[in-house]
């Protein structure tokens, strides 16, 4: 329906229901505005609806209309609460809230719940207290959409208690409720909570299954995660998304384990899930990561469209395969490509430069990062540095870089140059740095233990005992390596501390019938 010069009052209304475009909006409000229409409440206060909440409005123009509306109603004031609140502009949201509340008509369960999105952005938990009261005080305390709004905010600021309190108070749930609660002991890393509650719920949605897994990848408890995501397939309820699959692909890379993720991916497929840019990436990540660079480069290959991101992961893939060239090789294809490497693009390529041995190339790639790219060396990309001048003997360049770097070394950039010094036999120097890392971090047992094999390589036998001592002395204790693998899609870990007794009995046999062989081998 186009826009007629005679049209009435109705007649824009109805077009504005149906407007689906800028430029369509811009051609109703010029007719209203040549109509002199523009007193007309009803017709501006519908025009002020789009503006504010469409995706191709602006709230600049909604602000306008607003001042010229008379009196507007509570909806009318909801509305624009609202569109600053989710917007970039939330202060705007609890200033109009506050002069609702005191000049205009009472705020209801449509403007109180996105002031508390607006203090919850604003980190204004004071105000939040205030709205809070304003809603009792109202009597709106039966309202479920209230109620949820502030489970969100009291957990956006930490105050688990209190939305735990206004959980337990609330005579009607929803899944939402639940949701709100449980993504707030995620956020804080009390995984344990919301395990609790989320064993007490009678309804769960992709939502609640996607928290729940995402939070404890993200917390590194992949194994969990893929526990969780297991018990969501038995008992297929609900169906997976787009972030299900993202995070359990990040389990298996973090797990290593290849046959699960062969058949997520093969899952993703069958379930016709969309796989756009982030699972494409996470798949390359992950093939990457359990050992099948092939597979990681085959689903690079296959990518209609690859950003910095991409890139990135399988450059990071080969560099962690000890495919250094390739990488590089990569890393030229992506500058050719046209996509402009981030500061994590240079770390990959610098570790695959350490792991390469190749040094020119390594000083070349530091170079351009800050000449061509403008990016400013951080932290990590000293520390690559100093990890591939350490390596291949240049230990005085390396402590040279350390010293005259712009920012602070931190325990990294200094371990680097400490594993020199051990790989290369520097004893003075690796004393001096062990002094400056113990200083930082005394708890650590790494570096007593890098110390002391820089003492045993130099035959200084003495010192390896006294450093021994200062461990046990001090309460501090080597940290036991953990490994896994997977046999039939099962993970088994291994570790000298925790190591199942069933499993010891079975492997023992095996271990002493390896080590005769190599004896014998030996002989």
């Amino acid at each position: 329906m186009l826009v007629q010069p005679s049209m009435r009052p109705q007649e824009l209304s109805n077009l504005l229901h149906k407007c689906k475009s800028k430029k369509h909006l811009n051609q109703i409000h010029t007719q209203i505005l040549t109509s002199n229409f523009s007193d007309h409440t009803l017709l501006l206060t519908r025009l002020l609806f789009v503006y504010a909440l469409a995706e191709y409005g602006c709230l600049c123009y909604a602000d306008l209309i607003f001042r010229r509306i008379p009196n507007p109603n509570t909806c009318t004031w909801s509305t624009m609460i609202r569109a600053h609140a989710v917007g970039s502009t939330p202060w705007r949201a609890l200033t109009l809230y506050k002069y609702m509340h005191s000049c205009g008509p009472m705020p209801d369960q449509r403007a109180i719940p996105f002031a508390l999105m607006a203090c919850s952005r604003l980190r204004d938990l004071a105000y939040g207290t205030c709205v809070h009261s304003h809603k009792v005080k109202l009597g709106l305390s039966t309202s479920l959409y209230i109620h949820n709004a502030l489970i969100n905010m009291y957990a956006s600021f930490r105050r688990l208690d209190c939305a735990g309190k206004v959980f337990d108070e609330m005579t009607q749930r929803d899944v939402v409720s639940w949701n709100a609660l449980i993504t707030g002991y995620v956020r804080w890393g009390e995984l344990d909570s919301a395990r609790s509650l989320f064993g007490e719920m009678t309804e769960r949605n992709v939502i609640s299954w996607n928290t729940m897994i995402t939070g404890f990848v993200q917390a590194g408890r992949a194994k969990e995660a893929l526990g969780l995501f297991h018990k969501m397939q038995k008992m297929g309820v609900v169906n997976s998304d787009k972030i299900t699959m993202a995070s359990v692909i990040s389990a298996c890379s973090s797990l290593g384990a290849l046959d699960f993720g062969i058949w997520v991916h093969g899952y993703v497929k069958r379930n016709q899930i969309e796989l756009d840019m982030v699972i494409r990436t996470s798949l390359v990540d992950m093939y990457a990561k359990c050992g099948s660079i092939e597979r990681a480069f085959r689903v690079f290959d296959e990518m209609p469209m690859r950003d910095v991101y991409a890139w990135t992961v399988m450059i990071s893939g080969l560099s962690m395969h000890g495919r250094a060239k390739e990488a590089l090789e990569l890393f030229r294809e992506m500058f050719h490509s046209g996509t402009r490497p981030n500061e994590a693009t240079f770390v990959a390529v610098l570790c695959a430069c350490t792991h390469g041995g190749l040094v020119e190339e390594g000083r070349e790639c530091f170079r351009v990062m800050r000449e061509v790219y403008g990016l400013e060396p951080q932290a990590q990309h000293y520390a690559c540095m100093v990890d591939l001048l350490s390596r291949v003997g240049l230990i005085d360049e390396a402590e040279q870089l350390v010293t005259g770097m712009p920012i602070e070394p931190d325990v990294f950039i200094w371990g680097a140059l400490l594993a020199g010094c051990k790989m290369h036999g520097r004893v003075k120097l690796g004393e001096s740095i062990a002094e400056r890392l113990l200083a930082l971090e005394p708890q650590s047992h790494a570096f007593y233990v890098l110390l002391s094999n820089i003492y045993a390589k130099a035959n200084r036998f003495d010192d390896v005992k006294r450093i021994r001592g200062m461990m046990r002395e001090n309460g501090i204790k080597k940290i036991p390596g953990c490994s896994s693998i997977e046999v039939d899609g099962d993970l088994y870990e291994f570790s000298v501390n925790a190591m199942p007794e069933s499993l010891m009995k079975e492997i023992e046999p095996v271990l002493l019938e390896l080590s005769g062989k190599m004896k014998l081998g030996a002989m």
